[in-house]
């Protein structure tokens, strides 16, 4: 396994204990983390524990799928890089109540989501005829 996807796979891993550290918080002491609590874990499972492990084990299996190389290693890697720039910027934005973080790191982890649709269309495209 390619060490990026393996990043993928730990990373979401974290991401996953620390979604399930903030619900307990939030249960058992309501008020004790601020802003808003529910979208950011919310987006922590989804876009980090989720979405991660998605990343991670799509980007090692498709192209074995596929028999295709990878179409790009370099689009992959930045995936990774915004990927965890946009997510922990949209986490401080909802500890803050920062609207404009959560939409820098939104529009920063959505740009990794494009980066990952046109990496994986274009591994996984046909060589011949549609069948």
């Amino acid at each position: 396994m390619h060490k990026r996807n393996r990043w993928f796979v730990t990373i979401s891993l974290i991401y996953g204990l620390l979604g399930g550290l903030v619900a307990l918080t939030q249960l058992i002491a309501p008020g004790l983390i601020p802003g808003n609590v529910a979208r950011m874990h919310g987006h922590i499972m989804l876009l980090g524990f989720i979405l991660m492990m998605i990343y991670g084990v799509a980007l090692h299996v498709l192209p074995r799928f596929s028999g295709n190389a990878l179409y790009s290693e370099r689009m992959a890697n930045w995936q990774l890089y915004l990927a965890n720039t946009g997510l922990p910027l949209m986490i401080v934005g909802w500890l803050t109540l920062l609207n404009w973080l959560v939409l820098a790191g939104g529009a920063i982890a959505y740009s990794a989501i494009v980066l990952f649709s046109v990496n994986m269309l274009f591994t996984v495209k046909p060589n011949g005829p549609w069948r």
